[in-house]
């Protein structure tokens, strides 16, 4: 009973493919082509979750990028459709600061940013990249400021 209660779970989630990256290794026999896809999935209701996954074809890297985002989900603080505080992560060469906006302000955010804020629910946000422009590290910062917010 409790694996079709987590089927249901499963289908409220959406997934946003971020970037697929083609990737190649020098081998004796040639070239060895891969593939990464960095995914986001979330609930649109305080649930957000960030995966990598490679293989050597993209559609199975969405899957696997997929099933890591959903293992390790965390809850977002969402006060009135926005966060409840300023908050500036750096993690890496990645430098992302969010700030709670007034409603009907939407959400003011680059590519990478967006999708992570979307996918967890927040409509009201305004958000600047201030370090890198790598989506993969931009990704991750989000959501270690949006963990930030929870504690």
């Amino acid at each position: 009973m409790d694996n079709i209660h987590n089927f249901q779970n499963q289908e409220k989630l959406e997934e946003k493919v971020i970037q697929v990256n083609r990737v190649s290794k020098k081998t004796k026999g040639g070239n060895k082509m891969r593939f990464t896809a960095l995914v986001v999935v979330g609930n649109k209701n305080g649930k957000v979750g960030v995966g990598l996954g490679k293989s050597a074809d993209v559609s199975s890297a969405i899957i696997k990028a997929a099933i890591y985002a959903k293992k390790r989900m965390i809850n977002v603080l969402i006060v009135k459709d926005t966060i409840a505080f300023p908050v500036v992560v750096k993690e890496g060469a990645a430098q992302i600061l969010l700030k709670p906006a007034p409603p009907g302000t939407g959400i003011i955010a680059g590519g990478a940013v967006r999708a992570v804020v979307e996918a967890a629910g927040i409509k009201n946000i305004s958000s600047k990249i201030l370090g890198t422009n790598n989506k993969a590290s931009n990704v991750h910062a989000t959501l270690k400021a949006l963990e930030k917010l929870a504690k």
